[in-house]
């Protein structure tokens, strides 16, 4: 199967997914915590820009992490259809299984909607479930320091630069907001990040890859975010 394809027949399963949580999950009925109400909301009821905390923490006391940004629109309070950027770096000395140090600093970005699964869509808190597409590309700096040669004795080192990789990912998403005071909100996001294709430099998997974490085909992550609607 070529990338091309692969992209497609991914992206078509996440549009499946979306269709599905838009139009299974509403169930109508008097009760419940998932119906859906008949109100005068309007169609487009603003949108909001926020900012995730967990990523900028996690670089500035690890040796990984991303600055994140997203902007969402509010579609009757009930669909949320979002775009997410963000810029990703690493910079990993020394690995203590492979000893090898790697660097990286690259954006990337996710599109996709989330649904408000509260019944009350007035609330100004709201619980949520989505899908995302993601991709970036990098390019990687992996070096080891040298070290002498067990049979010859010479230091032996190893330095690739520049090596260009990419990344797609999809992500199911689950999470919550709550309203601190005016427009502005707070909340948690819980991520399952699978990928669907990567292209890796000639040294093989990287150690991080911007946007997705730390490399293998799953990963589980979270957020928290600080919301202001507008």
């Amino acid at each position: 199967m070529t990338l091309q394809r692969l992209i497609f027949s991914s992206i078509s399963r996440i549009c499946l997914s979306l269709v599905w949580l838009l139009t299974c999950l509403p169930v109508q009925g008097q009760g419940g915590l998932f119906r859906v109400q008949k109100d005068s909301i309007p169609l487009f009821n603003g949108f909001a820009v926020s900012f995730d905390l967990v990523g900028a923490a996690m670089r500035a006391v690890s040796d990984y992490g991303e600055y994140e940004g997203a902007l969402r629109l509010n579609l009757h309070n009930q669909y949320f259809p979002v775009v997410e950027l963000g810029l990703g770096s690493a910079d990993h000395q020394n690995d203590e299984v492979t000893g090898l140090s790697y660097k990286t600093t690259a954006p990337y970005f996710r599109v996709g909607c989330d649904l408000n699964l509260l019944k009350d869509k007035a609330s100004p808190n709201r619980i949520y479930a989505g899908v995302r597409y993601a991709f970036t590309s990098y390019k990687v700096d992996m070096w080891r320091e040298p070290t002498p040669d067990p049979v010859w004795g010479d230091e032996a080192s190893f330095a690739l630069y520049d090596e260009k990789c990419s990344q797609h990912w999809m992500e199911l998403v689950f999470g919550l907001d709550a309203k601190l005071w005016g427009p502005l909100h707070a909340g948690w996001a819980v991520r399952y990040k699978r990928r669907l294709s990567h292209q890796d430099g000639s040294a093989g998997n990287t150690w991080y890859i911007p946007g997705y974490g730390k490399s293998g085909d799953t990963r589980l992550a979270a957020n928290f975010n600080v919301i202001i609607d507008i």
